[in-house]
């Protein structure tokens, strides 16, 4: 199993309308690609002045479902966050692998 972890601090001045958001409306596009099996979204708890910061596992069955949807779904998908949200944002991404 693969877990996709993306780690988004958002700015506290658009907090309140990118969380809901992401839970109604890019989440759900994200698993409706097939790829993924669950998610989970984590509010990190470390405080921070410039934004509030998440971690959103999406789990994947192998590396190759998860190579697919980057080349397939990925590049729309972050750009619609990126549009959306630009310069309110920092985020990065990191593979796991359950063991």
């Amino acid at each position: 199993m693969i877990i996709y972890n993306v780690t988004v601090s958002v700015d506290k001045s658009v907090h309140e309308e990118w969380l809901p958001w992401m839970k109604n409306i890019h989440i759900p596009e994200v698993m409706q690609t097939g790829y993924f099996l669950e998610y989970k979204m984590c509010r990190v708890l470390t405080e921070d002045d410039s934004g509030i910061t998440y971690s959103i596992q999406y789990t994947c069955a192998n590396m190759n479902d998860l190579q697919e949807y980057q080349k397939k779904h990925s590049p729309a998908l972050q750009k619609a966050h990126a549009d959306k949200y630009k310069d309110k944002f920092v985020a990065f991404r990191t593979l796991l692998e359950v063991v």
